[in-house]
């Protein structure tokens, strides 16, 4: 597989280190209040490139964090945790919070079709990997006690920014509240390690360290869960664009630092998810969610559909009118899956099967376009071929794309068959059957006359073997 990496800044060909297996870390939620779509959006992304890595034989490990402890609300170890933000927000504690947003997030997950990872780590449950990564990068020389905090000291390093070349004097890059000096620090671009009682009296979450009680920093988390449960090389790091700088950067750092050698070989970034005001942000306080799409009547599906027609790493925008499309267009193409039939005493065409299959991964294969892959589902209803090979492909793609295809056809289908036949679908019944009759007596302008009719009614019609099937 070819994939876009962003510290090369090139298409490379995915090379794991160990032969036929992906080692893949996916950086998760800050569970201080509910995902909004354009989160949801990079897991989506995220969740397509582990199914197709599976369907294309690869046997894949993917470890995911939650942030419930020192995440910041600003990237610049500055401002206050996002967790205990949360909890004063809400009158709650900062573990009751944690728990209703992890088990929101993943609620909304399963509606969208996004696998749960295999792994799935707190960071309250990792603080002893923590001190032992900071005290093993304190003992190397890559760190320092200042204030109180352990701070890692970034000229040590030949390359600090590995993802963009940032102006050093630039620290507002990637920083999306604003920045306050912190004279602890040797350099502008260090960063914190472990935070002691010294900077935040009030922070509900603390443990006893060789600094003192204090709670980790953001950036350390997910470099100690990754090595706890991939080991010391990681094939593929995920993570929404805004990661890359500078909390990948920083992941970079501290883990080649204290493993002494190269640690990640691939980084899979997904562009934002915009409005016609900019990106989305929780921290504006104007974010949509799954629940808002579905009370508005929107199927998650629906969401999940909009986000494959873009390619990950262009940024997408979001309204609803884009949605209404995309909407329309799933229930169409769910409406011309349900007209299939499965009919047993049909044979699967293993040349189709193949020709189909090899297409779909040829497009997948080159940085994961999604875009190509739902048109792959287009070129399949068009085959000249059966319709039990036709549905053998659709399921063998949704496989990846994850749309439910096969169980929404067959909803649609009893839905169609619970409800009583309307007098319009008497009339559209009729007049295909005129139709049909005017063909087989070669009364062409009478025929083209009735599909213009039918096209007018919003009806589509699709001449198969098995002979003409309409759906709206």
């Amino acid at each position: 597989m070819i994939l876009y990496n962003s510290a090369t800044r090139s298409k490379d060909e995915i090379k794991p280190h160990t032969e036929g297996k992906i080692n893949m870390y996916t950086c998760g939620p800050t569970v201080y209040h509910f995902a909004h779509i354009g989160n949801l959006r990079t897991y989506i992304m995220e969740d397509v490139l582990e199914k197709f890595l599976r369907y294309s034989g690869y046997d894949v490990k993917r470890v995911m964090n939650i942030t419930d402890v020192g995440h910041l609300s600003s990237d610049a170890d500055t401002g206050e945790d996002k967790m205990l933000k949360g909890a004063k927000r809400e009158h709650k504690t900062v573990m009751e919070i944690a728990k209703f947003y992890t088990d929101a997030f993943f609620e909304d997950c399963n509606k969208l079709n996004i696998k749960k990872p295999d792994v799935i780590e707190p960071a309250t449950n990792c603080i002893p990997e923590f001190i032992k990564m900071v005290q093993g990068l304190l003992d190397k020389g890559y760190a320092y006690i200042a204030g109180g905090n352990v701070y890692f000291d970034t000229s040590k390093l030949k390359n600090y920014y590995v993802f963009n070349n940032f102006d050093a004097e630039d620290l507002a890059v990637g920083v999306r509240d604003s920045v306050s000096e912190d004279e602890n620090k040797r350099n502008k671009t260090d960063f914190v390690l472990w935070f002691t009682k010294s900077k935040f009296e009030d922070q509900e979450l603390k443990w006893d360290s060789p600094w003192g009680v204090g709670y980790p920093g953001w950036h350390i988390e997910c470099s100690a869960i990754s090595i706890k449960h991939n080991g010391e090389y990681l094939d593929i790091h995920c993570g929404g664009i805004d990661n890359a700088f500078p909390h990948h950067t920083n992941e970079i750092a501290q883990s080649e630092a204290y493993l002494g050698h190269p640690w990640c070989g691939h980084w899979f970034h997904v562009l934002h998810l915009n409005t016609s005001n900019g990106k989305m942000s929780k921290s504006k306080g104007e974010f949509l969610t799954v629940s808002l799409l579905e009370e508005k009547g929107y199927d998650p599906l629906a969401y999940r559909m909009f986000c494959l027609q873009s390619h990950y790493r262009k940024a997408q925008e979001f309204s609803y009118e884009a949605l209404d499309n995309t909407s329309a267009v799933f229930n169409k193409l769910i409406a011309r899956i349900a007209a299939l039939k499965n009919d047993p005493s049909e044979e699967i065409n293993e040349d189709a099967v193949k020709k189909y299959k090899d297409k779909f991964k040829e497009v997948l294969g080159n940085d994961l376009n999604t875009s190509l892959a739902i048109t792959c589902l287009y070129d399949v209803l068009k085959a000249d071929t059966n319709d039990r090979t036709k549905l053998f492909l659709i399921e063998d793609f949704d496989r990846v794309l994850s749309l439910d295809l096969i169980n929404e056809a067959k909803k649609y289908n009893e839905k169609a068959q619970s409800q009583p036949e309307s007098d319009e679908d008497k009339e559209i019944q009729e007049l295909v059957e005129k139709r049909t009759q005017a063909r087989k007596e070669k009364n062409w302008a009478e025929a083209d006359r009735i599909r213009d009719q039918l096209k007018d009614m919003g009806i589509i019609l699709e001449d198969t073997p098995q002979g003409v099937k309409w759906h709206r």
